[in-house]
């Protein structure tokens, strides 16, 4: 299963994220959020699988981002000139 997770994130276009749920629909269950999330938290290779892309179904970045927290996610997604207000990314705008 991890690898289908992180096979995702490849394929999410620069300036886009996408959020927890849909890779969970990806691999078949939306119920699978939390271990799309447990799974992304152990990411080994941060530049290769970008789940700093990641969002909850309201937009709203991780606090638990693994490599910075909330700025550290925050700053990857503005330098793909992703909009981010208060820690969330306008999904209407940006979604995949």
């Amino acid at each position: 299963m991890k690898e289908k997770v992180y096979e995702y994130l490849t394929k999410i276009p620069q300036g886009k994220v996408v959020t927890y749920k849909q890779i969970a629909e990806y691999l078949g269950n939306k119920n699978l959020s939390r271990v799309v999330g447990n799974i992304l938290h152990n990411n080994p290779d941060e530049k290769k699988y970008p789940c700093y892309k990641v969002v909850n179904s309201k937009g709203h970045l991780s606090k638990n981002f693994a490599f910075g927290g909330l700025e550290g996610q925050k700053r990857r997604l503005e330098k793909e000139k992703i909009e981010v207000k208060e820690y969330r990314v306008d999904l209407e705008k940006y979604q995949f």
